[in-house]
């Protein structure tokens, strides 16, 4: 008998056990016409758990036993509730439902003079109550699951008919991704997120780009902005919402319990920074319900035709008052440079832990309103009147930092999980990339398509094939294949893929010079590099320059070792000759003054020979804290003109001595001296924000602004060095968002010479002046002379560069069709000997996507010195 009763327990034990197990409901959802509802929601009432339908309307549930409530929704579509009876153990239930299309029905409105659309006192309300929705959750943790997906549809052979395409891109899906993580957030803007789970179709040891907390957008900000365009786009419930939007009322429905109102949302004017689509309200709580938004050409983006955003909202759990983002999805639609494509990235919000900024909801202020009889037609009520009503919210902020405190003083990770540092906004955990398909089967909540459930066979299949030597030496030898393009333009890389070297040869329009020092010159330069799967590289530069004027040949190696990726820690080097600028920062690049040299009658440039070495480190002391150091010997040489040759002879006009000509120092001349220099600067980014991956860190940039010191000696008496100074200087940048008035950079330098220094003209502070009408660089001077006001004593030097964005531009009808953007400089020096410099310069940017004209005018000590213009990039 007591083995009947072990037998017994042992089948109740495995009854139980088998009983227990998570059983699969999976369906289809179709509209009436049967075709799939793709991105369609699925949601188990009364619970955190969600998912969404795939492109072929597809969804599935991996549930324990028991008996559940499935709310279906798509927006425009009438929600449906079901019931499932999920069987116990590894059952699979089916359950295929169509939605019906919601009927929006307008109810008959009196229409007083004074009234507009209804869907603007409907808005108004949502923007009454917008601040509150922004703020309504203090913090809140979710799981995020999130799928990427973008097609290439045509491939051109060449890009813009001279750069080769790379053979491995061809039509078809070019990347497919889907991830897991642990997503938290708490007020302002603190995301912090840790992926556990990560797979790259074809890549089995890579990691997912896809990063729930970088995709999400919030629509009870008033700007959003969307990583496609420099400007920023408005919310059409943001405070100032009215004046980029029109609003139509389509129709109103009930939907359990609430009236939901369909708006449909346009730009005031056809360039305005707005979206359109349609947006649907909660009525009484004024909750976005869903939307569905796009932007396109007209709204200034760039890179992409079209962006589509489709958000679903639904009531937090244990706080039906309080809604949260439950599904979003971004698709794109493009087209550049020959290249044709579509993108889209799908993402599930489930398992919510919210912490409420209020215990209950605040209430607005009542409004009289006259009583009608239940035959006439509704009055509805003015934006007027809706701001009266406007909802009383005392102590918002003080309230948030409260329970900010209380989520702050929860613990953010598992036990035996190490939380993530300070500053650090995604991990992506170590071993992510190693989920088998049964993990993928069980936790993944939109069922992959036939096309991605191929990609996924075809590519991790042929994975092995591809890392293949033979493989990949196949790609190589067309990739290697060298082109007329190439030598002349581009420059020619080698590669071998398999072992992760490539050697790149500078092309002859980067090699072939002309100055008045050497006369034709030839820099021949090739670059070595070595890759390791790690992220651990190293490279080496010889380059041969000789000048067939001067019969001057210069040859030098560079070089360096980047070993610990997680710091950034590299050292290199450099050793040989050179022929330097006396001033190191010009922006008369080679080309410019090759140019300006054959063509005006300008050598601009002065230069001297510099015979020895350096040695340099850089190593991340801790996140945001940088330090770089450097320790060199030269043996330099002045040189003399040894070409006169032109192209075009400027009458009247002469070369000038390759002498720099400075008002602190009449005769820059040296003859020959050497110099033991050493150099130290620490950089921080406060704040700084970072992603780490098993593989590497990568800075995400900070809201505050970037301080830099460095400190610069000269050290006499040793190994022969006449030189001895010291130089310290401070500096900070700032780069400012102001909305839609656009950005600001802010650039600020102060430093000096201590003490009775001894040292020649190269060791002097220089400021990168033009006198050309190219910019190579905007953030600088544009009409300061290369050397005139070099020092050797204290500065200031400022720059403030202020890019509209079409604020102004996009206001005049036949101009904003352009797409220019305003931009304004502001360019300031200080020292001793100068004085006051200013320079004031207003432009144009993106002419025909790419190029930028400035006008500018130099003063000092409030007298005009010069007027000039100048032509760069401006993306």
């Amino acid at each position: 008998m007591m083995w009947r009763a072990g037998l017994l327990q042992l089948l109740l034990l495995v009854w139980a056990t088998f009983a227990a197990q998570a059983g699969v409901v999976r369906g289809r959802v179709s509209g009436p016409d049967k075709a799939p509802l793709a991105f369609a929601n699925v949601a188990v009432r009364g619970t955190t758990q969600s998912t969404a339908t795939n492109e072929q309307g597809q969804y599935q549930f991996r549930l324990e036993a028991g008996s559940y409530e499935l709310v279906f929704q798509y927006v425009g579509f009438r929600p449906q509730f079901t019931t499932v009876r999920v069987a116990g153990g590894d059952t699979a239930t089916t359950l295929d439902v169509t939605l019906l299309p919601e009927s929006y029905q307008l109810k008959e409105v009196l229409v007083r003079a004074k009234d507009r659309d209804p869907a603007y006192a409907l808005v108004q309300h949502a923007i009454e109550w917008r601040r509150y929705h922004r703020a309504e959750v203090a913090g809140f943790s979710a799981r995020t699951y999130l799928k990427g997906l973008v097609r290439l549809l045509d491939v051109p052979a060449k890009i813009l008919g001279i750069i080769k395409t790379d053979p491995s891109l061809k039509p078809g899906v070019i990347y497919l991704s889907e991830s897991v993580s642990e997503l938290t957030f708490r007020q302002p803007n603190v995301v912090r997120e840790r992926m556990i789970a990560s797979r790259v179709s074809g890549n089995s040891r890579g990691f997912s780009f896809n990063r729930a907390s970088g995709r999400s957008f919030n629509f009870y900000d008033n700007l959003l902005q969307s990583g496609f365009s420099e400007r920023g786009f408005v919310s059409p419930i943001a405070q100032n919402a009215m004046l980029f939007y029109r609003y139509e009322l389509v129709g109103t429905t009930e939907q359990n319990g609430h009236q939901i109102h369909k708006i449909k949302v346009s730009p005031r004017h056809r360039n305005d920074p707005a979206f359109s689509g349609y947006i649907y309200l909660n009525e009484g709580d004024w909750h976005l319900h869903s939307l569905d938004l796009s932007l396109g050409q007209n709204a200034g983006i760039e890179y992409v035709e079209s962006i589509r955003i489709e958000q679903q909202f639904m009531p937090a759990p244990s706080r039906p008052d309080v809604w949260v983002l439950q599904s979003q999805k971004l698709s794109m639609t493009g087209q550049g440079m020959g290249f044709k494509g579509s993108g889209s990235f799908n993402a599930v919000f489930s398992n919510y832990r919210v912490q409420a900024t209020y215990p209950a909801r605040p209430t607005e202020k009542a409004e009289a309103v006259a009583a009608a009889k239940p035959e006439a037609p509704i009055t509805r009520e003015t934006v007027a009147e809706v701001k009266k009503q406007r909802p009383s919210l005392p102590n918002l902020k003080r309230r948030v930092r409260e329970q900010v405190k209380v989520v702050e003083g929860q613990p953010e990770a598992v036990a035996g999980v190490e939380p993530l540092g300070k500053g650090e906004v995604l991990r992506i955990e170590k071993g992510a990339n190693e989920r088998d398909s049964t993990f993928w089967n069980e936790v993944r909540p939109i069922p992959l398509t036939a096309e991605e459930r191929k990609d996924y066979h075809v590519k991790d299949s042929a994975e092995v094939i591809k890392r293949s030597r033979p493989y990949q030496d196949s790609l190589d030898r067309k990739r290697n294949q060298l082109s007329p393009a190439q030598v002349l333009l581009t420059g020619y890389n080698y590669s071998n893929s398999f072992r992760r070297r490539s050697i790149y040869v500078s092309s002859i329009f980067n090699g072939l010079l002309y100055n008045t020092v050497e006369g034709v010159t030839l820099n021949l330069e090739a670059t070595y590099t070595q890759r390791y799967e790690d992220r651990r590289s190293y490279s080496l530069t010889p380059a041969l320059r000789y000048g067939f004027g001067a019969r001057l040949f210069s040859p030098s190696l560079a070089g360096g070792y980047t070993f610990r990726p997680l710091s950034f820690t590299r050292v290199g080097f450099m050793v040989g000759r050179t022929i330097e600028d006396f001033d190191p920062a010009t922006q008369l690049t080679p080309f410019i003054n090759t140019s300006y040299t054959l063509l005006r009658n300008r050598n601009y440039a002065k230069y001297y020979q510099r015979d020895g070495g350096e040695i340099n480190f850089r190593h991340e002391l801790v996140n945001g804290l940088t330090l770089r150091t450097a320790l060199g010997y030269a043996d330099r040489r002045e040189l003399q003109n040894h070409s006169n040759k032109v192209v075009i002879d400027v009458p009247g006009r002469a070369f000038t001595p390759n002498v720099p000509v400075n008002e602190e120092l009449p005769d820059p001349s040296f003859g020959r001296n050497q110099s033991l220099t050493a150099f130290a600067e620490l950089t921080w980014q406060p704040g700084q924000e970072y992603m780490t991956r098993p593989d590497g860190k990568f800075n995400m940039g900070s809201k505050y602004p970037r301080l830099r010191a460095a400190w610069r000696q000269g050290i006499s008496g040793v190994l022969g060095s006449d030189v001895r100074y010291t130089r310290l200087e401070a500096g900070v940048r700032k780069d400012l968002e102001l909305g839609l008035l656009g950005q600001m950079h802010l650039d600020g330098t102060v430093g000096g010479f201590l003490g009775n220094s001894r040292l020649s003209f190269m060791d002097y502070r220089h400021f990168s002046g033009n006198l050309t009408g190219f910019a190579a660089n905007f953030d600088q001077f544009q009409l300061l002379d290369y050397y005139r006001f070099s020092t050797r004593q204290r500065y200031l030097e400022a720059h403030v560069n202020h890019h509209f964005n079409g604020f102004f531009l996009n206001k005049i009808p036949l101009l904003r069709r352009l797409k220019w953007q305003e931009v304004a400089s502001f360019n300031y020096l200080s020292t001793p000997t100068v004085g006051h410099y200013v320079e004031l310069g207003a432009g144009i940017e993106h002419i025909f996507k790419v190029f930028r004209v400035d006008v500018y005018t130099g003063l000092r000590s409030g007298q005009q010195l010069s007027t000039g213009i100048r032509i760069g990039a401006g993306f």
